[in-house]
């Protein structure tokens, strides 16, 4: 069924769209963070966009009227840009930039007085980052990557001048996603009025705080951080410091076995404690993520129900009476209150879209937010917290209103163990039609296609004549637990049929080319692409952007090894669920034009990987060499994701053109930038 108005502030149009290139669509500006004054008179985003050589993302930010008339007004415009804006009690905004001279300048604490000048408020050896404000006492929470040699210069500059880069570990982790651990030493700083240099409140951390989050009340006298603890046989649990500041003095609070906590949030008094509970899985149980309301007292625990809603983001109201919590739900999203004292789920004010950045206004009025939807850019709204699945009040903001080149289509259709499958479907106009199809697995596997993509935007392909179908199949958040044990441990089997029935049931229509296929994927998409690859030849094209290709390999191998052997054990210990869900042992069967991609500095799925699947095609193929069908895409400098203009220009065009090949018959068209 059609779904008009989802895309809530974009356009349809036949005229030119910012979809018809990449270089145009990565040109876009993106906004990605908001920050609300503590009179509600001020909100400002921050705005991503590329630099003038097109050569990095740089954000800078913007003031956004909170009631919708003005439109934005950009304030920062340094040269590396500025982030993470916060504000002081005394209306003064806060953001990190590296504003020093030099290429080697640090992140630092910057503050702007409203029409005043910027001035430096804190630096650090290392750099800053993250700001949390206490509301009332003005005092300023802020994480700091302290080189770990910071306080031994001699051998800092020793190392520096011979080019040493060693690194002695003594336990896991020892990398995280796209960086090494242990050149940095975690910390938490405390910037107070009237203090000359932050404050390390935890000068005897070393790894405990990789990724943490954290928070500060608005007394500025307790302050929370994850804290990682190092058990036996390699894992590590997240539980709760709870610090006294200033003094440092901390106790931690323990989720239980086989759980962490994520994501600590205190209550405006600094009593009560928002804090996401995950239950760790294991081969037979799946993991469970609960939200979880805690008296920090006494401890008294206050489980939320939230039904299908799987939270992502929540935020307290003012008065601590209430919490507000937006989450995927349903292939679209949903922001509901709940009341403190119960954990009862007391309204939905909206379920049409994605929504994050929360931001309660200190009347208690009003909910700001970014709404993001598959045809919608995440974009600054207003949400009435007196109304229910309302349709918020769209704020202009820079890179919005974009004209889309197509439609969007809600499709649902049932699994063959009776399960309802739904998916979004992104349409070319009917002048382009019957479309060829591209099916699209998300990765993950917990999350859903819900919201906008930067990287992997389905609109840039229905530009080019596409229709792009994507599916929530088992294993995808929003749909209760029920969805998770349908595929549990991750059986790529069940995720398969769910995409496959989905995709039948869509080819059925007269306006889509069945006989015009291809199937993407990235990440846990990418070892589905790879999976499914080994398992038909319907598709003309399989794109596979950091894809797992060997499973015995990858699990021992990735910053995540603790929790990806804990869920699916070891090869000994389950040698059916190995032999029937890693890829490579399909390989022979391969038959579909693959396209490769990966970046070396991914952890996450180590470029073993790729390197692994690209010797067995390339070994593997009987044809002469230059008659090879499959491509290998390498970004030396790139993650799990790519993050830099130029290289997405890359990304589109060659996954596009790959696509247009195989697919549609058209001759090779490298990227102009290879």
């Amino acid at each position: 069924m059609a779904v008009p108005g989802f895309g809530y502030g974009s356009q349809v149009s036949e005229q030119p769209s910012p979809f018809a290139e990449s270089a145009t669509f990565t040109a876009l500006p993106r906004v990605s963070g908001l920050a609300l004054s503590p009179d509600g008179r001020r909100l400002v985003a921050s705005v991503e966009q590329a630099d003038a050589k097109r050569a990095k993302f740089v954000s800078a930010l913007w003031e956004i009227d909170p009631d919708g008339h003005r439109p934005p007004r950009r304030l920062t415009h340094a040269k590396r840009g500025e982030s993470s804006p916060a504000f002081l009690p005394d209306g003064s905004l806060l953001f990190v930039s590296a504003r020093g001279e030099g290429d080697d300048a640090e992140p630092a604490l910057w503050r702007l007085p409203d029409g005043g000048e910027a001035e430096a408020l804190a630096t650090y050896p290392g750099g800053v980052g993250g700001p949390a404000v206490a509301t009332r006492a003005g005092s300023v929470l802020l994480r700091a990557g302290r080189p770990a040699w910071a306080d031994h210069d001699e051998r800092r500059k020793a190392r520096k001048d011979r080019g040493i880069t060693a690194i002695l570990h003594t336990g896991m982790p020892i990398r995280w996603w796209d960086r090494e651990l242990g050149e940095t030493s975690p910390r938490l700083l405390l910037v107070e009025p009237g203090r000359d240099e932050p404050l390390d409140l935890t000068p005897d951390a070393r790894f405990e705080l990789v990724e943490a989050g954290y928070d500060l009340s608005a007394d500025g006298r307790t302050a929370v951080t994850t804290w990682s603890r190092r058990e036996t046989g390699g894992r590590t649990r997240g539980l709760v410091a709870v610090i006294d500041v200033p003094a440092g003095a901390s106790h931690l609070v323990d989720p239980g076995p086989d759980a962490d906590f994520i994501v600590p949030r205190l209550s405006p008094d600094g009593r009560g404690l928002a804090v996401l509970r995950v239950t760790e899985g294991d081969y037979t149980r799946i993991t469970r993520v609960t939200l979880e309301l805690r008296h920090l007292a006494g401890e008294a625990t206050t489980e939320v129900d939230l039904g299908d809603v799987h939270p992502n983001d929540y935020r307290w109201a003012p008065d601590g009476g209430r919490l507000y919590v937006a989450g995927d739900w349903h292939g679209r999203g949903a922001v509901v209150a709940v009341d403190a004292a119960t954990g009862q789920v007391t309204s939905r004010l909206a379920c049409d879209a994605a929504y994050s950045a929360l931001c309660p206004s200190p009347d208690g009025a009003w909910l700001y937010a970014l709404r993001s939807a598959v045809d919608a850019p995440p974009a600054p709204v207003r949400l009435d917290v007196a109304r229910e699945d309302q349709e918020p009040l769209r704020l202009p903001a820079p890179g919005t209103g974009l004209a889309l080149p197509g439609t969007l289509e809600e499709v649902e259709t049932t699994a063959p163990d009776g399960a309802t499958l739904r998916a979004w479907l992104c349409l070319p106009p009917e002048g382009a039609r019957p479309a060829p199809l591209m099916l699209w697995i998300h990765g993950g596997p917990h999350s859903s296609w819900n919201s906008w993509a930067w990287r992997w935007n389905p609109w840039m392909a229905v530009a080019r004549g596409y229709a792009v179908l994507l599916p929530d199949p088992a294993l995808s958040t929003g749909y209760g637990p029920g969805w998770y044990e349908r595929a549990w441990p991750r059986r790529a089997p069940q995720v398969w049929r769910d995409c496959e029935a989905v995709l039948d049931t869509v080819l059925q229509r007269p306006d889509l080319d069945a006989e015009r296929t291809a199937c993407l994927g990235g990440s846990f998409g990418g070892f589905m692409t790879n999976w499914v690859a080994g398992h038909t030849d319907r598709f003309r094209a399989i794109v596979t952007h950091a894809g797992l290709w060997a499973l015995d390999q990858q699990h021992a191998t990735t910053d995540a090894a603790a929790y990806k052997t804990q869920v699916h054990g070891l090869v000994a210990e389950h040698p059916d669920w190995y032999a029937e869900n890693s890829p490579h042992n399909f390989v022979h069967a391969i038959r579909t034009p693959m396209l490769i991609v990966h970046g070396n500095r991914d952890y996450r799925v180590p470029y073993s990987e790729a390197l692994r699947l690209w010797w067995d095609l390339v070994s593997r193929f009987p044809g002469p060499p230059e008659e090879l069908p499959h491509r290998f895409l390498q970004f030396t400098s790139e993650n799990h994701w790519i993050l830099t203009p130029g290289n997405a220009e890359v990304w589109y065009d060659t996954v596009l053109g790959f696509c247009d090949q195989h697919v549609l018959g058209r001759a090779p068209r490298p990227s102009p930038l290879l």
